[in-house]
């Protein structure tokens, strides 16, 4: 490992998560690889990762974005205040909706854990720094997304689709 590691903590706030056992270890592996590969300074950072559901999603969607339906993914970085030296520095949180994901992976016919990986991974981008407003930031970011995940043994996950929103 080059670098440290965030502290990530994820929180399964709706029951619907509780048939995916593996949720919170599939997103601690996903987000650990983002991590050394992005190789961002983000050593002893704190993020959180909310497992929520549609009904959540849609409301931190409608909230934040003024777009009212759920999503799979949302991440909010953190604002940077000027803080006591050893106060643990914040990245943000990632919320993840599990109708959604659910869906999607059985649409595209993905194994559960494969794209949850890829919206941890993406959500993780977000808080640093990365987005896909414009063409050539998000083929950065996909590039370094594939990246990730085929470290984790995942296939591209654009392969055979558009991109994540």
């Amino acid at each position: 490992m080059s670098s440290a590691l965030p502290l990530t903590e994820v929180l399964v706030v709706a029951d619907c998560w509780h048939t995916e056992p593996e949720a919170e270890a599939v997103i601690h592996r996903a987000i650990n690889a983002a991590a050394e590969i992005a190789d961002a300074d983000v050593g002893e950072a704190e993020l959180a990762v909310m497992l929520t559901d549609d009904a959540g999603i849609r409301t931190l969607n409608s909230n934040w974005r003024g777009i009212d339906k759920p999503t799979n993914v949302l991440s909010f970085p953190a604002l940077q205040p000027t803080a006591p030296a050893d106060a643990p520095r914040m990245l943000g949180d990632i919320a993840i909706a599990y109708e959604t994901t659910r869906k999607e992976a059985d649409d595209e016919e993905k194994p559960f854990d494969h794209h949850l990986s890829h919206l941890a991974v993406h959500g993780f981008l977000h808080l640093i720094g990365y987005d896909h407003e414009k063409d050539d930031d998000a083929e950065a970011m996909e590039s370094l997304e594939r990246e990730i995940l085929s470290q984790l043994g995942i296939p591209d996950p654009y392969a055979d689709r558009g991109r994540v929103d």
